[in-house]
């Protein structure tokens, strides 16, 4: 698989991630009930939605410092060790950084 079709995956997934994590800001700031147990329920939610928000602005991290590395000519070596990163390492987690052996390492 090519670095510019990997490319378009990541912008894709970045775009998917954006509209998921306005969706979650938008539902924390959504107003409360006054009711107790509704109030109780709603933060529960809250917090899901937070938790899911964290690891989404986490995936667009990793997918924003990919695309630098591809920018830089960097892109599809591991960050870690130098070594090429597999195309199939690459076609399942476009995004990663290290190669399969130092991943398993740290």
């Amino acid at each position: 698989m090519s670095h510019h079709v990997q490319k378009l995956i990541l912008l894709e997934r970045l775009r998917a991630l954006g509209v998921r994590l306005d969706g979650i800001e938008e539902a924390l700031e959504a107003p409360h009930s006054k009711d107790w147990d509704e109030m109780a329920v709603e933060r529960e939610g809250e917090e899901v939605l937070e938790r899911l928000g964290e690891s989404g602005k986490a995936e667009i991290a990793r997918i924003k410092a990919a695309l630098g590395r591809m920018a830089q000519g960097e892109y599809g070596f591991c960050a870690r060790c130098g070594g090429e990163i597999s195309a199939e390492r690459l076609a399942v987690v476009p995004e990663a950084p290290l190669c399969k052996g130092c991943a398993a390492e740290v």
